[in-house]
C-alpha cells in the first residue's frame, strides 16, 4: 500500500475550487489542522460564518478528493467558522451567557447528542473524579454515556476505571473501552505508562483523533451525553475544544478556597469569551466529617457559591471529602459511597 503524505493530501485539496472566488481552497488558506496517520486523514476547512449554507458543499468535495489518493482509507473533514460578533457584558455581574459562538464547529461529532466539558483552570481540585462520577451517574439514569479524557499529558481516566490496552480499530475508527456502562477513550490507552511528549500543534491533532475518530455510538444508538475531562489551565486543548467542538455546555469545578476559585474564574471567563454556555459550578472537597460527626471546612467555605453568583449560574452541588471516593478512584472500583447521591442529583439537574 502506498504511504500517504501530507503533501499528497494538500495537492489533492488544491484541486478543490471555491465556487464563489474561483480559487482553490489551499491558496485561500482554508485548510488547517491536517493530520495523517496511516490511511486515516483529518483536517479543518475554515469558512466565513455567513457562508455556512452556500459552502457546505466543500466538505463533501474535499473528502472525495482525498479519498481518491492511493492508500487513503478514511477522511474526516470538519467545517469550522468564525463569528466576530462581540459578547456584550451583563450590567449586574459583568458577564453574560453567549448568544453565539465566537468560533464553532459546523459538523457535529458523529452519533453524539450532547458534549459537556468539565473544567477548572487548575489541577488538584477533582476534575477527573467529578467527570468519572458524573458519567457513572448519567449511565445510572439510563443515559447512553461516554467519557473522553482530554488531558493528553496527564491522563487519569484509565487508572480511575482500571482500564488499559490500545483500542481496537473498526472501519478506521477506534472502539472505546467500556466500564460500568460508560464508553471511554484516553491518550493513556495508547501510550500506557509512557509520557506523551508532544508540541502544541500535535495536541490539537491528537484531541481531534480521540474525539472524532472514536466510534462513540451508532445511528440506532447514539450517545446521549459525552463528558470531556479537561486538563488544567486554559491552553491549547481548551482552545481546540471551543473552536472545533459543538459543546453543549461547560461545568466549572472548584474547591472552596480562594486560590482555586481564582483560577476557576479565569476558566469560566475563557468559556464565556469563546461563546460556550456555563451550566453551573460544582464545589468539590467542600468539607470533611470527622469521627465525631462534625463538619470541618478544611479549604474554607462558600467559594463555589460565590463563584456561581458572580457568573449568575447555579451551584449544582457540593461534594464532601470522602476517603472511600479516593479509594475507589485509585483502584478503579465503582464508587458507591455517601456522595453518590450528590452526583446523581447533579446529573438530574443537567438533564432537566
Amino acid at each position: 500500500m502506498a504511504q500517504v503524505s501530507s503533501q499528497s493530501v494538500m495537492d489533492a485539496l488544491s484541486r478543490v475550487i471555491d465556487r464563489e472566488s474561483g480559487k482553490d481552497i489551499v491558496s485561500l488558506g482554508m485548510i488547517s489542522g491536517l493530520a495523517v496517520k496511516g490511511g486515516k486523514v483529518g483536517f479543518l476547512i475554515t469558512i466565513d460564518p455567513n457562508d455556512k449554507d452556500k459552502k457546505s458543499y466543500l466538505r463533501e468535495a474535499c473528502e472525495k478528493a482525498v479519498l481518491a489518493i492511493s492508500g487513503v482509507d478514511s477522511v474526516t473533514a470538519v467545517l469550522t467558522a468564525q463569528n466576530a460578533e462581540p459578547i456584550a457584558p451583563a450590567p449586574k455581574s459583568g458577564y453574560t451567557q453567549p448568544r453565539e459562538r465566537a468560533q464553532w464547529n459546523l459538523t457535529p461529532v458523529e452519533n453524539v447528542k450532547n458534549i459537556i466539558a468539565v473544567a477548572s483552570g487548575k489541577g488538584g481540585v477533582g476534575k477527573s473524579t467529578t467527570a468519572v462520577n458524573l458519567a457513572l451517574a448519567f449511565a445510572a439514569l439510563g443515559k447512553n454515556t461516554g467519557l473522553l479524557d482530554a488531558d493528553i499529558y496527564g491522563p487519569s481516566i484509565p487508572r480511575m476505571l482500571s482500564l488499559s490496552g490500545q483500542p481496537e480499530i473498526l472501519d478506521g475508527k477506534m472502539l472505546p473501552h467500556e466500564r460500568y456502562g460508560v464508553k471511554t477513550n484516553s491518550m493513556g490507552y495508547i501510550t500506557g505508562d509512557e509520557a506523551a511528549i508532544l508540541r502544541g500543534p500535535m495536541i490539537s491533532k491528537t484531541l481531534h483523533q480521540l474525539l472524532r475518530m472514536t466510534r462513540w455510538g451508532t445511528p440506532e444508538n447514539p450517545l446521549d451525553i459525552l463528558i470531556v475531562d479537561m486538563p488544567p489551565g486554559t491552553g491549547d486543548i481548551h482552545l481546540s475544544m471551543v473552536q472545533q467542538v459543538p459543546l453543549t455546555s461547560a461545568l466549572i469545578i472548584t474547591t472552596p478556597q480562594e486560590v482555586a476559585t481564582m483560577d476557576a474564574k479565569k476558566c469560566a471567563q475563557m468559556f464565556i469569551k469563546t461563546g460556550v454556555r456555563l451550566s453551573g459550578v460544582i464545589e468539590n472537597m467542600s468539607y470533611y466529617v470527622d469521627a465525631d460527626g462534625r463538619k470541618v471546612s478544611i479549604f474554607g467555605e462558600g467559594g463555589g457559591k460565590r463563584l456561581a453568583d458572580e457568573f449568575s449560574i447555579p451551584l449544582l452541588g457540593s461534594v464532601p471529602i470522602d476517603v472511600s471516593l479516593r479509594e475507589a478512584s485509585d483502584t478503579g472500583m465503582q464508587y458507591n459511597g455517601k456522595s453518590q447521591g450528590v452526583y446523581l442529583e447533579i446529573a438530574r439537574k443537567l438533564t432537566q
